[in-house]
């Protein structure tokens, strides 16, 4: 279905994901039409935002409507966008205006601008909860004609983890093998995979928490190889998860909200995991998950000589293994 309004505006702070859909969002404008004919875009570093409204001004020749694209938008100064919001006032009807933005600031007048003329505006940064990114890869499949059985965008939400700038390249592979018929299986996309994406911070302490020591092994792995995360960052990522247990430790807390005041932040699903968690471990188990982090600090600066990934398994198998 091609969108009704005439001006959209691209978001996303991962740039290949980005392009990638403001290219997908195009061709759906197109449709079955010609795209030399009805395609406009702008994108070199030079090109000057009152060429693209000179282009969106413009009438269609031998098409019923224009495609006017302005790339890495986010670039211009509010002065240079001034011919932008000027046409926001008043769009061509016959012009579809589709602006790839980023994730920059947005000047207060653009935002003015683009409200009254009912922009579209399109966010491309993939969700970060594992249920919605699910359905994020479902969307993007669908979009390219690709059907996935469930089993089979598990395995590539799993894989890919923070790497989801690959997704739109595993995708368009697995269309031009398989074309658009039966709903693929795990086995149909496994063989276009490659190296596994890194993984958020939370796979990695939510894997520690649940006592999943070879998962969490794994994924200490990932963020060290994909992810490029250096082994003390990984530190500063358990430092901080378990310095959030202590605060809460021996508070007597009851609730969410007491929680999310001890920690200075916002009610809600990040509070009240703390408490659970503070509450289940107990003081015993935090403290000595303090002290192994104390331990293995020491050893990453040189308390001992030992390889620096070698620390960070042994602490990440300590950790997910606490007394009963």
């Amino acid at each position: 279905m091609t969108p009704a309004m005439a001006v959209h505006l691209l978001l996303g702070d991962d740039e290949s994901i980005l392009r990638s859909s403001v290219a997908t969002f195009v061709q759906t404008l197109v449709g079955d039409g010609d795209r030399a004919l009805m395609v406009d875009e702008f994108d070199d570093e030079e090109y000057a935002m009152a060429a693209v409204i000179d282009a969106a001004q413009t009438a269609p020749f031998l098409a019923d409507s224009r495609v006017v694209v302005a790339r890495n938008a986010g670039r211009f100064t509010t002065d240079e966008l001034a011919t932008l919001i000027g046409y926001l006032a008043d769009p061509f009807e016959t012009t579809e205006l589709v602006v790839e933005w980023g994730s920059g600031r947005r000047p207060k007048a653009l935002n003015d601008g683009l409200a009254a003329a009912g922009a579209n505006i399109v966010t491309t940064t993939p969700p970060n909860r594992a249920r919605d990114r699910n359905a994020w890869v479902t969307e993007e499949a669908s979009k390219l004609g690709v059907k996935l059985t469930n089993p089979a965008i598990d395995r590539l939400v799993t894989h890919l983890g923070e790497n989801v700038s690959s997704l739109d390249g595993v995708l368009r592979t697995l269309a031009s093998t398989y074309g658009t018929g039966s709903a693929l299986g795990p086995e149909s996309v496994e063989p276009f995979l490659g190296d596994a994406g890194g993984v958020p911070p939370w796979d990695l302490t939510d894997a520690i928490d649940g006592g999943r020591t070879d998962r969490a092994i794994e994924l200490l792995g990932r963020m060290l190889g994909a992810g490029e995360r250096h082994p003390l960052q990984v530190m500063a990522i358990l430092q901080g998860h378990y310095g959030k247990l202590a605060t809460l430790d021996g508070l007597g807390l009851r609730t969410e909200g007491e929680a999310a005041s001890a920690l200075g932040i916002k009610p809600g699903f990040p509070a009240r995991k703390a408490l659970e968690l503070s509450r289940r471990l107990g003081g015993s188990n935090i403290r000595r998950a303090i002290d192994l982090l104390a331990g293995a600090d020491l050893d990453l600066r040189g308390g001992k000589d030992l390889d620096d990934r070698l620390v960070m398994e042994i602490l990440v198998a300590r950790l997910s293994r606490p007394p009963r």
